[in-house]
Parts: structure tokens; sequence; C-alpha cells
């Protein structure tokens, strides 16, 4: 009998189908591989809808929680496909968890996809003897870097069967949809600009980058400009405070930009800045190693666990430390000598978040 993969997610966006289509590659011959999505529309998330190429299964058009419709929904599609090997997201959702329960009871195994760490939010007693409770039907977990293993091993996971390559794109589509070649490549170091790619709500800490970025300014002779891809609430108090700074000529607010947009922006970047008080693991960072693009993050950020080292391919920086970030931004943005060398470390490690990391991820569990 041929076995069958499921994977849910609440949304799929352009990195989901880019881990999607990998594992199709790899499992489509010997596995039924099913995709099934919650919502058609993400809440949160500007993104385009998938090709029409791509086959999933749509639970509802747009976010309206109700856990018994979900529950039906989701329950549906589970006694229609049968027995397999599930990757669920979203294990904190009590449909997922009653799902996962049903789950075992038929004979599926059942893993949980989750980049969540300790450090990513004030956390309590309570709540995490909940959260072991809500893990309890997981067989195994994909996960992205040492931080977000810690963390399932903590509520029960078995450590034999944590594996890594979560968070992964296509190196190759980033690539290609750039219409440059990576750096140190392409545009020239001179014309580059900063970039920072995240949407405008508190937890990306846009506020200290914009202090860093003055003091930066102060820095040096002729600063490069800031290029703010991203929308949210927080627009017109972060405009407000570039006008308070002085940076109205410096900064540029790009709004919700796609991923072809920000592949050809980071063609044309210096260096990605994410300086997140809280960031489970930045997309954005191996968006820019694609791109041969070096990255200064906080060390709140989960991608400096598997693909950052600091003084090779980028910098850490504490995230209430503006004057670090400045002084990073200082080093990369001056010395065209110290970026290209990271541009070849960057570009040398984009393929630790290539899909194909998910891929083994994927069959490390399923022969685990």
């Amino acid at each position: 009998m041929i076995e069958r993969i499921v994977f849910v997610w609440d949304n799929y966006g352009p990195t989901h189908v880019d881990r999607a289509k990998a594992v199709l590659d790899r499992f489509s011959k010997t596995h039924e591989v099913y995709f099934v999505e919650l919502v058609a529309k993400s809440p949160l998330y500007g993104w385009e809808p998938p090709p029409d190429d791509f086959q999933k299964i749509s639970l509802a058009a747009e976010n309206k929680p109700n856990f018994f419709l979900d529950l039906f929904r989701l329950l549906r599609v589970v006694f229609r496909l049968g027995r397999g090997s599930y990757f669920l997201h979203s294990y904190n959702c009590l449909f997922i968890f009653t799902t996962a329960i049903v789950l075992n009871v038929l004979g599926s195994r059942v893993y949980h996809l989750n980049d969540s760490k300790f450090d990513d939010k004030q956390r309590s007693v309570f709540g995490e003897l909940v959260k072991a409770v809500f893990k309890w039907p997981y067989r195994g977990a994909l996960v992205s870097g040492r931080r977000n293993a810690e963390y399932a091993i903590f509520h029960g996971i078995s450590k034999q069967r944590v594996a890594f390559g979560y968070n992964a794109i296509s190196v190759a589509r980033v690539q290609a949809m750039a219409e440059a070649p990576p750096a140190p490549d392409g545009a020239p170091f001179d014309a580059r600009h900063f970039t920072c790619v995240a949407r405008l709500v508190p937890k990306k800490n846009h506020a200290m980058l914009l202090q860093a970025y003055r003091l930066y300014c102060d820095q040096v002779e002729v600063p490069r400009p800031l290029h703010l891809c991203g929308s949210g609430p927080l627009e017109a108090d972060l405009r407000r405070q570039v006008a308070a700074l002085g940076l109205t000529d410096g900064v540029v607010f790009r709004g919700w930009v796609q991923d072809d947009e920000v592949s050809r922006t980071l063609a044309h970047t210096v260096a990605l800045l994410l300086p997140s008080t809280e960031e489970q693991f930045g997309i954005a960072v191996i968006e820019a190693q694609a791109m041969g693009v070096p990255v200064i993050l906080s060390d709140n950020c989960g991608a400096r666990d598997s693909v950052i080292r600091t003084g090779v391919n980028g910098f850490v920086v504490e995230p209430d430390n503006p004057h670090g970030m400045a002084f990073f931004m200082a080093r990369l943005g001056e010395d065209e000598v110290l970026w290209r060398r990271m541009c070849g470390e960057a570009l040398a490690t984009a393929p630790l978040g290539d899909v194909q990391r998910f891929v083994e991820g994927v069959e490390t569990l399923l022969s685990a």
C-alpha cells in the first residue's frame, strides 16, 4: 500500500509552496502527497495566491475561527484521506489538537511543524504545562534550529524524533526572480542601500532600527538609504519618528512587497537588517543569503542559530543596542573588502536555508 503524507498549514504562501513542491519532487513516486490549508487568504500576510499548477485543499475562504466548524472541516478531510503521516502546523489550536488525537486513534503518525523558542516571550509554568499537553499526540517535530529543538524537547518530544530544516525557501526561485546575479556581483557596492523586510509591528523593532540609522548617518559622510519593506499598524508612528530624527530624505517606506520585488530589492542591498525583539526565524534572512547579502540581525532571531555566523556572513546584535547596530552598518557600508568577503560567505551558506533541507528533515522523521 502506498503511504500518504499530508501537510496542514494555516495558509500557503510562496515559501510554503517552495517546500511543498520540493516534497512532491522527492516523494510523489513513492507516496501520495496532499497539502491542506485552513484558510485560502492569510489574515496576516498580503502574499499573492499560489500558481494554478499547485494543488491544495482549502478548508475555508477566510479566517473566521469557529472550533466546531474548523474541526468538522479538517476531520472531514482526514477521514477522506485516511491513515498516513500528518505534518500539522498550529499545534496550539484546540481543533488541531483534537485532530491530532483522532489521527493517533486512527493509526496515523503525527508530527508538528514549529519554530517557536523559549525566549520568544515571557513564559509561565502553567502555560508550558498546557503546551506539553498539546504536544502529547505528536510523534516528532520538524523545527528550524537549536533553540527550536530545545523547546520541543522541553515539551516532551523525543530528541531522536526532532529534525531540522522547517524554515526553508527555494534558493533557485529567489535568484531567478531577482533578475540579477547574487552579490558581490550585480549592482555596484556604492549604489546599494540597506533593507529591512518586516511587517510594521512592535516586535519587529523598527523604532530601534531608526535610532541606529540616525547614529549611522552621523558616522559616515554619505549615508546609504534605508528601505523599509512591509506594512502594518505602526506606519504612521514610524513616519513621525523618521521626521523627528531628521531622516526623511534617507528612509524609504516601500509598503508590502511581494516575493519577486523582495528578490529584486535584495539584488540592490548592501545588508539586510532585522533587529526583532521576537522572531521565531526570519525568512528574509535566508532570502538575503540566496542573493549573497550579509545580514545584521538581533540575537532573538531564530535564523542566527542555523545560518548566521557573526563576523563571517553577518553580524549579531542585541535588540536594545542601536549603537551596536549602527557600528555594524558603518562597517559593512564603508568597507568594500569586508563586504565582498561576507557576500561570498553568505552565498556559500545559502544551501543551509534551501528547501532540500526541509525534504531531508521530512525524510529523517519518516524513517525514525
